[in-house]
C-alpha cells in the first residue's frame, strides 16, 4: 500500500533535516504545491559563515532555553531557509503546504503567513504559543502529523 502524501513529504522533511548543522535541534522543511516540491530547508548558519558544528552553540553557552531569544542564534530556521530558497528561484508559495519536523516558532509563523502558506503539517512540539495564535488568526491550517 502506498503511503499518504503527508507521510511521503514528511519522510522527505526527515531526510532534509539530516543536513542541519545545529547542535541542539535538527529541523527539516519541505514546501509543496500541487503535490510538487517547491523548496526544502534545514536549520543552519547562513552561507559563507561558520557553522555551530565548528564554533559551538551560542545559545548553549548562554544557557538560553528553547523557544526564547531567537535572535541569539547563528542559525536560520528550516522554514526560513525553505522560503528563501523558493524566493531565490522566483517560485510562488501562495496556497502551498509546508511539511516541517517541528512546530514553527513565532518568527517562522509570521514568515509562513506572509509567504502565503495555507497549511502546515508538523511533527514535534515547540514551546511557542504566540505562533499558534497567529497561525490560527491568519487562517493557516495547522495539522499535527500522524504516522
Amino acid at each position: 500500500m502506498r503511503p499518504s502524501w503527508d507521510t511521503y513529504f514528511m519522510q522527505i522533511a526527515d531526510l532534509v533535516k539530516t543536513r542541519s548543522t545545529c547542535l541542539r535541534r535538527q529541523v527539516g522543511a519541505v514546501i509543496v504545491k500541487d503535490k510538487r516540491i517547491v523548496s526544502t530547508g534545514y536549520n543552519g548558519a547562513p552561507a559563507r559563515t561558520a557553522h555551530c558544528l565548528d564554533v559551538g552553540c551560542m545559545r548553549e553557552k548562554l544557557g538560553i532555553p528553547s523557544g526564547q531569544r531567537h535572535e541569539l542564534c547563528r542559525a536560520i530556521h528550516a522554514e526560513q531557509n525553505a522560503i528563501i530558497q523558493a524566493a531565490h528561484s522566483g517560485t510562488t508559495m501562495e496556497g502551498a503546504t509546508v511539511y516541517v519536523t517541528c512546530q514553527p516558532c513565532s518568527l517562522c509563523a509570521k514568515m509562513l503567513i506572509n509567504a502565503g502558506i495555507s497549511r502546515i503539517v508538523y511533527d514535534g512540539e515547540y514551546p511557542d504559543e504566540l505562533a499558534l495564535e497567529m497561525l490560527q488568526e491568519a487562517g493557516v491550517v495547522l495539522d499535527r502529523f500522524q504516522a
